[in-house]
């Protein structure tokens, strides 16, 4: 029986003896590609290829892709655990053609592999081709069809046509796309997932797990335009995908991937944490629980290994919500303290060789998913709690759990939606999911009120022209020519732009400016012609094309026109920036431990900020030795050298990579502490690195931290500042401690020891005040009690009303709340004199509440006898007012509306 591991390499081998490069997969966060949550397909990585951005580096590719579906229409989340197959996360299998081969070897060797290499039985697989599309006026895919009989021994009844839905490929609205066959197999009748289900007959695409789809054959031959139309590409491409999962379930001959040997050692490791044994049964909530929370593990593994954190927004959101369900389902397991933590380790021991980066960052998502499950516990057994009460209104109602509950749930104690509606279903309840969705929609309107839409767009589908911009490293300005001009999202590579005020983009044929890229702030600056000046805000990558975004100052700009492009002179600030978070960087794995790794930043003229993995705070003697260590290099004045390697040369020599970073075969390092390319063996920062770097580190001229922070469980953040960012800063602080000097009579010197005496006296003078006040209380309190002891009776009900002497509204308060409690029914009324000013105070219990006796009406009709106002609830209320000598009248005038108001009842 063949292991998942032999069956990935069987695959890769297979095809690299038929030609095909392997290309290791992308990360399962996409680089730069925000239209994209997570890698959810082979062919992600390949995209620029697919809409001819960038030319294939490799006419035949193989590789094993790391995916994760759960958002979007490849969504799979919601059946996870209920059947055998359907995972989060799972390995797409696939090879490629980039304009090389296309039908008849794809079909060729598929069939190959399947049969011959791996012997499954051929009489148990079936093939489907597209069969044609009226609206988009496609014939049958006749060709396919014939080749399935013509390359391999299947039969023409096995090879079945099937609509756009089931056989037709698109990788969006527009753009590339084509039809598709798919290979299926014939688990056997006992699989049959339907068998109770009246008229079902099993066979291909009808909806059981009797045949299921092993691996999907994409022709790309055509691209749909913006209006709907579709016309042939210039080029043929092969897209091809199985699912690793299913394979291994087959050949192991398993009835289920969930008893395969990706997933038994973390059911077996779950067995042990939990108790509970593993028996492979649908609808069964103990095994249900069982296959979430292996699915559940891989995911969380890997969309953290690669840069994904916990969060309530985008990716992050997904990754909580995975995990937070994952934490539920362990509730069915009797887990209530986090255990997941524990599984890591099984997964890098399942996976670890096949993609080697779970290993280096196992430690740091333990440590995440650890902290994440502690802190969703706290608030789930008092979610379940309201849970539980939403269900129970809603069994004996319209078995509908209310959208206000379900938001409460969500917005309160964390709850995804999907798990609440997880638990509702379990209790054969439903979900007000409309009126979920407008409460969260009206939480996004709020949160998008502030938010302004951008016009800096390229629309899908635009070819973009190549910009030469090796000039960013030599020079700030640069003579070049205008070869395009991106107006309204739309590339004009013939034409004149003149409207002033509008963002435009401008694209040169060379360029000196850096465009964002690496954590690195794209370059500002202007660009000048002989007929017009325009103001570059922001510029921008786009494949291999550099837009400059802005708006034209002056004049007007034509493609063709001879330009000059000069930079802001902030990239000087933006260079020691850049090269100080390197240094950042090392002094941080030197001080904390090489188990720091970066996870992200942002490097721009003002200030650098660095994010990277540490479990807990560093100590402020920490932060001193980083930045000791930091400025000793400064001092120091090394050289820093950048070279252009093979990156497997770049990584031999120790270079740091950021980590889900894409890189191509050659690399860029950026050695500091080197006198040249031929001695980067004495740097002491080796790392990958795009952006624009100072010469030598003596001219980034100081280093300072001003703020380190957690940014989420497992992350740190520190800002810091450089030159003339950290020139501004101290000097700021002069002034601070010059005005401090001056304001308490010390020199700056002495400044700490004064502020430290002054603390110190302030805690005296508080401590002193405190007693005074407990004593003031006190006094305030026997003065109460007199009054009560004197007070008259209208029967039940004790009328107290008296003057007190000057303490404060709290302890009047709370004097009359003693009151109140002590007389069990009263009607008190106190006034105190607080320099010139008059405070009347009154409260009622609530039995004279009930018949009509309100302290807030009462002090509304006293106020006016010390010139004030007031009022309040029917239990307390409160009045100010200007006339101290009048504080006895007015409580003579409530005396006698208290008496009245009682003789009256």
């Amino acid at each position: 029986m063949l292991s998942a591991k032999q069956i990935r390499s069987g695959f890769i081998d297979f095809f690299r003896n038929k030609g095909h490069e392997f290309v290791p997969s992308s990360p399962i966060v996409p680089i730069g590609d925000e239209t994209l949550l997570f890698a959810n397909a082979g062919m992600n990585q390949f995209k620029d290829i697919f809409v001819g951005l960038t030319p294939p580096e490799y006419r035949r590719v193989v590789n094993s892709q790391k995916c994760l579906r759960v958002s979007g229409k490849h969504n799979d989340l919601e059946e996870v655990g209920k059947d055998t197959y359907h995972h989060t996360f799972f390995e797409m299998l696939g090879n490629w053609s980039f304009d090389d081969y296309f039908k008849a070897e794809t079909i060729e060797w598929a069939w190959e592999l399947l049969t011959e290499v791996w012997g499954i039985e051929p009489d148990r697989l079936w093939a489907t081709v597209f069969a044609g599309d009226q609206a988009d006026g496609l014939p049958e895919d006749d060709e396919a069809a014939t080749l399935w009989t013509k390359v391999t021994p299947i039969s023409a009844d096995k090879v079945l046509a099937f609509g756009r839905k089931d056989n037709f490929w698109e990788m969006g609205d527009i753009g590339p796309c084509g039809p598709c066959s798919e290979i299926h197999i014939d688990l056997g009748p006992e699989m049959c997932d339907m068998k109770e289900t009246k008229g079902h007959k099993c066979a291909v695409n009808s909806g059981c797990s009797r045949f299921i789809e092993l691996w999907n054959l994409v022709f790309i031959q055509y691209n749909r335009a913006e209006d709907g139309r579709l016309v042939d590409l210039g080029a043929k491409y092969v897209d091809t995908g199985a699912g690793l999962e299913r394979i291994a379930a087959v050949l192991q001959k398993k009835k289920s991937n969930y008893d395969t040997d990706l997933f038994t050692p973390i059911t077996d490791c779950l067995s042990d944490i939990t108790g509970h044994k593993y028996t492979s049964e649908l609808n069964n909530r103990i095994d249900n629980a069982f296959r979430v929370i292996s699915d559940h593990i891989r995911s969380l593994t890997f969309a953290m290994t690669d840069g994904a954190t916990p969060s309530n927004e985008g990716r992050g959101y997904v990754i909580r919500r995975l995990l937070r369900r994952a934490s539920r389902f362990g509730r069915e397991l009797g887990m209530h303290e986090p255990f997941m933590d524990k599984l890591v380790p099984i997964v890098v021991d399942c996976l670890g060789d096949a993609f080697g980066e779970i290993k280096e960052r196992a430690d740091y998502v333990s440590m995440v998913i650890e902290s994440e499950e502690a802190s969703f516990g706290r608030t789930l057994d008092r979610g379940i709690e309201i849970f539980d009460t939403a269900a129970r209104r809603a069994e004996t109602g319209e078995k509908t759990i209310s959208g206000e509950d379900a938001f409460q749930l969500y917005d309160t104690y964390g709850f995804p939606f999907d798990l609440t509606e997880l638990m509702a279903e379990e209790r054969n309840l439903k979900v007000d999911t409309a009126k979920f969705n407008e409460l969260m929609e009206a939480q996004r309107q709020r949160a998008r009120a502030a938010q302004k839409s951008s016009t800096m767009v390229v629309n899908p589908g635009v070819m973009l022209p190549v910009t030469d911009d090796s000039a960013k490293y030599q020079t700030d300005s640069c003579a070049t020519q205008v070869s395009g001009l991106i107006d309204s999202g739309n590339l004009v590579d013939i034409g004149t732009a003149d409207t002033h005020g509008q963002t435009i983009g401008l694209i040169l044929e060379k360029t000196c400016f850096y465009a964002e890229a690496g954590g690195q702030v794209g370059d500002c600056g202007v660009i000048e012609s002989s007929r017009g000046r325009f103001v570059v805000e922001i510029t921008e990558k786009i494949a291999d094309c550099v837009i400059h975004w802005g708006k034209i100052a002056t004049g007007v700009f034509s493609t063709g026109d001879g330009v000059t492009a000069a930079v802001d002179k902030n990239r000087n600030s933006i260079r020691k920036n850049h090269t100080a978070t390197h240094l950042l960087q090392w002094a941080l794995q030197e001080v904390l431990g090489k188990s720091v790794a970066q996870q992200g930043s942002l490097v721009g003229p003002d200030y650098l900020r660095f994010d990277f993995t540490y479990p807990k705070a560093p100590s402020a003697g920490q932060l001193k030795k980083v930045e000791h260590k930091v400025r000793e290099k400064i001092i120091a004045d090394l050289p820093v050298t950048c070279v252009v390697m093979p990156k497997d040369q770049a990584q031999k020599l120790g270079a740091m990579a950021l980590f889900g970073e894409k890189y191509g075969n050659e690399v860029r390092v950026v050695a500091i502490g080197a006198e040249d390319k031929d001695r980067l063996g004495e740097a002491f920062s080796r790392e990958f690195c795009g952006g624009t770097h100072v010469d030598r580190i003596g001219s980034i001229g100081g280093f300072k931290i001003i703020k380190e922070e957690s940014i989420s469980a497992g992350v740190r953040r520190i800002t810091a500042l450089t030159g003339s960012g950290l020139a501004g800063f101290l000097e700021q602080r002069s002034e601070i401690i010059d005005e401090l000097s001056e304001m308490l009579k010390v020199p700056a010197e002495k400044l700490a020891d004064r502020v430290e005496q002054l603390i110190k006296d302030n805690k005296k003078l508080a401590k002193e005040l405190k007693s005074a006040a407990r004593q003031a209380g006190s006094d305030i309190m026997t003065e109460a009690k007199q009054l009560l002891e004197k007070c008259e009776k209208i029967g039940q009900t004790s009328v107290i009303i008296g003057r007190l002497s000057a303490t404060s509204v709290e302890q009047a308060r709370e004097t009359i709340d003693m009151l109140k409690k002590k007389a069990k029914s009263a009607a008190v009324v106190l006034g105190f004199a607080d320099n010139d000013k008059v405070i009347l105070l009154a409260g009622m219990t609530n039995d004279l509440v009930k018949r009509g006796l309100k302290a807030g009406v009462l002090v509304k009709a006293i106020a006016p006898i010390v010139d004030g106002g007031g009022g309040g609830r029917p239990q307390m209320a409160e009045a100010g007012g200007k006339k101290p000598e009048k504080i006895d009248d007015a409580l003579a005038k409530a005396a006698e509306l208290i008496k009245e108001k009682l003789a009256n009842r």
